[in-house]
């Protein structure tokens, strides 16, 4: 693909989920198709005619195994956040149909116990999790997601722990 076809091409609608332990600390999973080092945290794609807030529940169980009942919904970004792909990506995720994906993110408390995080879905995503202070999560992001977990960090900021 051209640049220019490359920045004609729309954003993928996507939710993203910022899960807080009682400790203030962030959920992140290590993707379980990359051989390098590339943690995030839960999100995907809004399926046709899903509410943002319900994509982002339903994101959350199906790379977590976390309901609903397990978590207080405490934040969301008033808009979207939208990302680039790198462009030898562009062809490759998605079927070369997005040039990025912009986001709508929310802050969720988790009100389980680690032993109810699941990542052996039916369709896993993470190789393995961990909990991540906002610092420890940029470094870990892949670098061309690294902005916009920045502006999530920031929005979110009166609610993570110092």
């Amino acid at each position: 693909m051209t640049p220019e076809d490359i920045t004609a091409l729309p954003y993928r609608p996507c939710v993203g989920v910022m899960l807080l332990n009682s400790d203030g600390r962030i959920f992140a999973g290590q993707r379980i198709d990359s051989p390098v080092a590339a943690w995030q945290m839960p999100q995907g794609g809004i399926d046709e005619g899903e509410e943002p807030r319900t994509a982002a529940l339903r994101e959350l169980w199906e790379e977590t195994g976390i309901t609903a009942d397990l978590v207080e919904v405490l934040d969301e970004t008033p808009g979207w956040i939208p990302y680039d792909l790198p462009e030898d990506l562009v062809g490759k995720v998605w079927g070369g149909r997005f040039k990025g994906q912009k986001q709508r993110w929310f802050l969720m408390r988790f009100l389980g116990q680690d032993a109810q995080i699941a990542i052996n879905t039916a369709h896993p995503e993470f190789s393995e999790w961990c909990w991540l202070t906002p610092e420890a999560l940029l470094d870990s992001i892949v670098p061309f997601k690294r902005q916009t977990y920045a502006q999530v960090i920031a929005h979110f900021r009166q609610h993570l722990l110092p």
